[in-house]
């Protein structure tokens, strides 16, 4: 008579232990971390969705709160004491109005194509505007088109959703949303997207390529 051998010599940490494992784990990295990461580094027959699902309403209305960003968890300053932060952020450059309507379009649009950017807001796209997108890893290759020529598409990251403090591409804001913030003048949207004044300007800056012309 053979015995059925055991998942596992011993029984998974309470629920209790599960939590504090995860809030250790999330608390000592720089990134959000992924289940399938967070699974790996506890005991066999953890269950993390439950012990997630039980940390985060833990962490309700406390000064730090846990997030899910894309497919990863992390902790972060609750939004209503983001002032508190201010005196630690620079900002040591800014985005150009052409990087901002890139990424917009990529965000709400994805997955993209650079022709198709360029279809939106009525101007071609320099090489330098996708560079800088792409250097601050806000955005990142995607699968190629099945059309002729196999175009290439882009994508947010979970870097782009982590900056926003959005959970999901879902979570983006709304024209109405952006209009009341500031973030959306009243002009047409594209395109549309630019006026004629604004077309001449982008046309000069495209005449210089250099990275630098990225910011302002």
């Amino acid at each position: 008579m053979t015995k059925e051998p055991n998942e596992t010599l011993f029984d998974a940490p309470p629920i209790g232990e599960q939590e504090r494992m995860i809030e250790a784990i999330l608390f000592a990295s720089a990134e959000p971390v992924s289940k399938t990461a967070i699974a790996d580094r506890l005991p066999h027959g953890c269950d993390v969705s439950e012990a997630l699902v039980h940390l985060r309403k833990r962490y309700e209305g406390r000064g730090v709160k846990l997030v899910k960003v894309g497919d990863a968890w992390a902790f972060r300053t609750a939004p209503d004491l983001g002032f508190l932060m201010q005196k630690e952020r620079f900002e040591t450059r800014k985005l150009s109005r052409a990087a901002i309507e890139t990424l917009a379009i990529i965000a709400y649009h994805q997955p993209t194509t650079r022709s198709e950017i360029e279809e939106i807001r009525g101007v071609s796209v320099s090489r330098g505007t996708i560079d800088l997108l792409l250097e601050l890893e806000w955005i990142k290759l995607g699968r190629r088109r099945m059309t002729p020529g196999r175009p290439v598409t882009f994508i947010v990251t979970q870097v782009f959703l982590d900056h926003f403090g959005l959970e999901s591409e879902r979570d983006l804001p709304g024209v109405k949303e952006l209009r009341d913030s500031g973030l959306l003048d009243n002009r047409p949207a594209p395109g549309g997207l630019l006026d004629d004044t604004s077309q001449e300007n982008e046309d000069d800056d495209l005449e210089n390529t250099d990275q630098d012309d990225m910011f302002e």
